[in-house]
């Protein structure tokens, strides 16, 4: 079998194609241990606009990484949610977050952003 040099398919560029938006990762991050709304989600993360956020939740969706739910009630209620595949990219997550935490330290600076250690 002929390999297509052309084509690279890098784990690494995989992994951060699907979470590597703005605020994906965050939208992620919110959502692993609940179901949040869109305006849940905006309190959350207030540095992402209406459109920016709206623009990552419909990629994510797009990558079947957060499921959108729409109830047909007046007003609308739409909710988002992990898939199972969402959920898998929890430890990575997690090893992010320690890595850029001690980095930070390092570097004499705080965390201080909406995504937390304890996310109780």
């Amino acid at each position: 079998m002929l390999c297509n040099r052309d084509e690279v398919n890098c784990p690494v560029d995989a992994t951060l194609d699907l979470i590597g938006g703005k605020y994906k990762s965050l939208i992620l991050w919110h959502l692993i241990d609940t179901t949040l709304r869109f305006g849940e989600l905006r309190k959350l993360i207030p540095t992402a606009t209406p459109k920016m956020l709206t623009q990552q939740l419909r990629e994510l969706e797009k990558s079947n990484l957060v499921i959108r739910t729409v109830y047909p009630v007046v007003p609308p209620k739409v909710e988002y949610s992990l898939t199972g595949l969402g959920r898998s990219i929890e430890p990575i997550l997690s090893a992010m977050y320690d890595w850029g935490a001690d980095y930070l330290k390092s570097q004499g600076l705080e965390a201080n952003c909406s995504m937390t250690a304890n996310r109780d």
